[in-house]
């Protein structure tokens, strides 16, 4: 069952200039799909796409049925979104009242939020830090809070725009966990990226843009071949003609 169906989505910017050209997608519930392209190609505006954050100018956005432009408000509770830059995310003085803005917002109850909010940073390995103010933490650490505050929306699907970005490799790795972990617990997981060494070992498909059109959509082992065509680094393995691993092997 489609989680999420975009058919014909055009958009295009104040100045004109055109973000995304007839795309038609569709994603599976509970799938893991890899977006990939060069800057530019418009992952990041498809991404706004899914809970409103911009909107059509023609074509349609549903998610789980509900077009995004009749109800965004309601479809922003099915989608969770982790931007690129962690720091535009954080709105709380602690790491508590950060994860709890959300649910807050929610009008639930001081038990629920409190639920969530613990729930959700013991997802992500930052219940130790409930009192540290978020500008603190790392660059990782900062990313996982950023899932955690999604996470306590309760949201369906998980969509993560460059999640690796400006992280070492330590950082990486535990990114990269809580999102397979998220996964693993029933989440429709999409993210972008523009390196896909670090996670299509585990995607279910890859999606190459460009030009703000879709420009391939199939299995990563259909692809990989044939990414560098489009504008993305093959992996490593690929170039040298072997099977790519996790990272968390």
């Amino acid at each position: 069952m489609n989680i999420i169906e975009i058919e014909d989505l055009c958009h295009r910017f104040a100045d004109g200039t055109s973000g995304l050209q007839h795309v038609s997608l569709t994603i599976r519930r509970g799938e893991f799909a890899v977006l990939a392209g060069p800057n530019g190609s418009g992952k990041t505006t498809l991404l706004k796409h899914l809970n409103g954050l911009l909107l059509a100018h023609s074509g349609t956005v549903r998610v789980g049925g509900i077009p995004v432009d009749r109800d965004p408000v309601g479809v922003r509770q099915m989608v969770g979104m982790v931007f690129q830059d962690a720091d535009s995310q954080i709105v709380g003085e602690t790491v508590y009242e950060d994860v709890a803005f959300g649910p807050e917002n929610l009008l639930l109850s001081a038990q629920e939020v409190d639920r969530r909010v613990k729930q959700s940073l013991a997802a992500v390995e930052l219940q130790v830090s409930v009192d540290q103010s978020p500008h603190t933490l790392s660059g990782g650490e900062k990313r996982r809070l950023a899932i955690a505050g999604v996470l306590a929306m309760a949201p369906q699907v998980i969509v993560l725009d460059e999640p690796f970005s400006d992280l070492d490799y330590p950082a990486t790795v535990q990114v990269l966990k809580q999102i397979l972990n998220l996964h693993r617990n029933g989440h429709t997981v999409l993210l972008t990226t523009h390196d896909l060494e670090k996670v299509i070992a585990h995607a279910d498909r890859l999606i190459l843009l460009r030009d703000g059109r879709v420009a391939r959509s199939d299995l990563p082992a259909n692809l990989l071949k044939e990414t560098e065509a489009f504008g993305v680094r093959a992996p490593c393995a690929t170039r040298m003609g072997l099977e790519v691993e996790s990272w968390l092997s």
